[in-house]
């Protein structure tokens, strides 16, 4: 398969776990015998820097003219008390999403047998859990119209949902709950919400199309709570933007670390891959980020285009170094890897796929991995 894909490092921890990304994708084509052709673009603070834009024209063209999108992070705090919100690493990312038609974030979470005990939650609470959030991307209270009056006293923000809007990620998110456990809680606000007893009634509407699939609702207070003390309850959830963000962001704690989180983001004619961990200043350029979520999101993009075997692959190489401790130190404090050798690792995983592989932690030291 050949595959044009658009490569956004972005800020901060980005560039370097993208590249990790690129790594396995690369071992991928090697050993599977796929081309994937990678072109880069800026986004985010670095093209503020180097353009006067977060969004050039001409990463937006890439974008829509490729296969996927990968993404690393966005993000610097040199812009979060910019005046010119406009223009904020930001609003570029979201006016790409609002231009590629992105309506719709997947994120699945379900923890890595070998990271139950990294979870601050009890492993009787955590293991087992599988769940994926549905997250409408494009609209909602980041999209809506914003006001500041000329004393900078009052300010609102406009959260604004239309039936077609909640249509689009309700059909996609019944779908997946056919395919897995048949089950679809519909987070909201519809106690105290417009948007949200909109969001209801159009939800129950088209659940009437997928009579296997069982319908519940919470209160975006309530799923806050529930995610912490019972998360195996929940099957698909679906939400709007704000309460997506926040929620699944809560329930990275789950897995142990937020850096081990991939997603995918859908058009109906674009799609993008990215972790959701943000940008991490303070770790740029220290060999430290985790890279897992970036790698996991280049296993999506695999499953995304029916490369199943291709996916299960990677899947199996997160899995090998989370086994061998090959972890960065937001999973292991006393972890001599960094960002960089746990990206080897998989992509040597993937490329030797027939070999025995040993690793001797008694001696190693960053860089010093031995895989036969």
């Amino acid at each position: 398969m050949n595959l044009k894909i658009a490569v956004l490092s972005g800020d901060g921890i980005g560039p370097e776990v993208i590249l990790q990304a690129k790594k396995a994708l690369y071992a991928v084509g090697v050993v599977y015998e796929h081309d994937f052709i990678f072109e880069d673009a800026l986004i985010g603070a670095v093209a503020i820097d180097k353009t006067g834009s977060a969004l050039p024209e001409q990463t937006l063209n890439l974008c829509l003219n490729t296969d996927a999108v990968l993404l690393g992070a966005i993000g610097d705090p040199k812009y979060d008390s910019e005046s010119d919100t406009k223009n904020s690493p930001e609003q570029g990312l979201l006016k790409f999403r609002k231009e590629l038609g992105l309506f719709a974030n997947i994120r699945p979470l379900k923890p890595f047998k070998g990271l139950l005990d990294v979870s601050p939650l009890k492993r009787e609470i955590v293991e087992g859990v599988d769940f994926v959030i549905f997250r409408e991307l494009t609209a909602g209270i980041y999209f809506g119209e914003k006001k500041l009056n000329e004393e900078g006293t009052i300010a609102s923000d406009l959260c604004e949902y239309t039936e077609d809007e909640i249509t689009k990620i309700t059909h996609l998110a019944f779908q997946s709950a056919q395919k897995r456990r048949k089950k679809l809680t519909l987070v909201d606000m519809a106690n105290v919400l417009e948007t949200s007893r909109l969001w209801r009634k159009v939800v129950k509407a088209i659940s009437v199309q997928y009579p296997e699939v069982s319908l519940d609702f919470l209160f975006a207070d309530n799923a806050a709570k529930q995610i912490i003390s019972n998360p195996k309850q929940f099957d698909v959830v679906l939400t709007g933007n704000l309460f997506g963000d926040i929620l699944s962001d809560e329930a990275s704690v789950i897995t142990g670390s937020i850096g081990v989180l991939a997603s995918t983001s859908l058009g109906e004619n674009n799609v993008l891959f990215e972790p959701i961990h943000g940008s991490y200043p303070h770790a740029k350029g220290r060999n430290i980020a985790n890279p897992f979520g970036s790698i996991l999101s280049a296993a999506m993009l695999l499953e995304h285009f029916g490369l199943f075997e291709e996916a299960k692959k990677v899947y199996e190489g997160v899995e090998k170094a989370i086994e061998f401790n090959v972890v960065t130190i937001d999973l292991n404090p006393d972890s001599k890897f960094g960002t960089n050798e746990v990206g080897e690792f998989v992509s040597n995983f993937i490329l030797n796929k027939d070999d025995l592989m040993y690793f001797n932690n008694d001696n190693v030291h960053l860089g010093q991995s031995t895989i036969v």
